[in-house]
């Protein structure tokens, strides 16, 4: 009974396996294209940029002119003399009309129009390194849902090998050369297997809907199974890499920006000690009796309270630019911190996986094939061949988890330097 059940299950697990197999094959430059296009922050990030050139001509623009009509009465009975001998307006009365139009101190328009420019380049760097963290996302999430298939294959290949563990297990039970622990203990190890490829089956589903949501489709949507990448390792150099960061990451661009729209800001506050001044003309028009009047006026604040008021606002206005660049130079060494960081992980995977797959992976096979034939012969007991078994499982796994850990972080350097094949395509 427990063998038919155990065949039962490998048989599941072989179909399953199989079904995985027939998916489509996903690619990873086509599904970057689709994210660059379809992922909802982007969407955002570039309504987002796209909204702030609308705000350069507002702020280059004159304030609205102001229109008055009143009308002034020489009593207050009414506001004509309808029973009176002279009927209409009252001589002293008259209908007001005036039209006034502000006119900042030379040279504000000009600098509001720089800082709502130096903002809208901010938000398009902002849009830039939206799509450059979504391109590194998808590449990171191919690499972890790439190594889950790669896991539930690997799955089916040991579970083959713990099978002539109990087929042997079993034939020197049969022979009464081996206490039925030792098959007991076979089993219990291929059914650890099963529930290994049943967790790895769940972190499919899992990566599949991340990866839908940077796509930009539903999360129930299908998705194929990704092909291996026959990549090359681009030969980094550390320096390269931190001063292209610093020229191109769009995060230290959008700093920059921030700094430029501070300093247009202090030149602004600094302009504010001046005063403005309004253009106004009047239309007074009186009753027959009189003739008509108009005037020009101009008026000007006068900045009395500069000391509370405008001198103030510059050292607010200064200690913003000085907060913009401290925060460039802050985002340069946490830049260049993660670039280091990834370097040193790529460097470590690379050498590790050198390891696994040139040195213990092999050893490890060896060492299952000699401890199995010793078991078939009696000169070993069955826990060294599952111990020898489980090593060579866990290189395995390890091996491949080195290797998306080493694309992994190619693709965070890449994204750290700005370096992009998709950005142009996607715009």
């Amino acid at each position: 009974m427990r063998r038919f059940l155990l065949f039962g299950l490998c048989i599941l697990l072989l179909t399953a396996t199989q079904a995985f197999a027939s998916e489509e094959i996903l690619k990873l430059p086509e599904l970057i294209r689709e994210a660059l296009k379809n992922n909802p922050e982007i969407l955002a990030a570039e309504a987002r940029a796209n909204g702030s050139l609308h705000k350069i001509p507002q702020a280059l623009s004159l304030a609205d002119p102001m229109v008055m009509v009143g009308y002034e009465n020489e009593g207050t009975d009414s506001l004509y003399n309808f029973g009176g001998e002279t009927k209409g307006m009252p001589a002293d009365s008259r209908w007001m009309f005036s039209l006034s139009q502000m006119f900042p101190y030379p040279g504000k328009l000009a600098l509001k129009g720089e800082m709502a420019t130096r903002d809208m380049e901010n938000l398009k760097a902002m849009a830039d390194a939206t799509r450059l963290a979504t391109e590194v996302r998808v590449k990171e999430l191919y690499q972890d849902l790439f190594l889950a298939y790669t896991n539930i294959d690997l799955l089916k290949d040991l579970a083959a090998l713990l099978a002539r563990v109990e087929d042997a297990a079993l034939a020197r039970y049969a022979a009464g050369m081996a206490p039925q622990q030792e098959v007991l203990m076979a089993q219990t190890e291929k059914y650890m297997l099963i529930e290994r490829e049943k967790m790895e089956r769940q972190k499919v589903e899992s990566l599949k809907a991340m990866l839908n949501a940077s796509l930009g489709r539903d999360a129930l949507a299908p998705l194929g199974r990704p092909e291996k990448l026959q990549t090359v390792i681009k030969p980094y150099r550390l320096e390269e890499l931190v001063k292209l960061s610093h020229d191109r990451y769009p995060m230290i661009i959008a700093r920059k920006k921030m700094v430029s729209a501070a300093e247009a800001k202090v030149l602004m506050a600094k302009k504010e000690y001046y005063p403005d001044f309004t253009l106004g003309t009047s239309y007074f028009a009186r009753s027959s009796q009189f003739p008509d009047m108009w005037n020009l006026t101009a008026t000007i604040n006068v900045p009395l309270f500069y000391k509370t008021k405008q001198r103030e606002g510059v050292l607010e206005a200064e200690m913003a630019l000085l907060e913009a660049k401290r925060s460039v130079e802050s985002v340069k060494l946490m830049t260049s911190s993660a670039l280091r960081d990834n370097y040193s992980m790529l460097n470590t995977a690379e050498n590790l996986l050198a390891l696994y797959r040139d040195g213990l992976i092999p050893k490890a096979y060896q060492g299952f094939e000699l401890a199995l034939s010793g078991y078939v012969a009696g000169k070993i007991e069955a826990i060294n061949v599952i111990g020898s078994l489980k090593s060579l499982i866990d290189y395995e796994f390890l091996s491949w988890r080195q290797f998306t850990d080493r694309e992994k972080a190619a693709a965070r350097l890449d994204g750290l330097a700005a370096i992009t094949d998709y950005g142009v395509d996607a715009k």
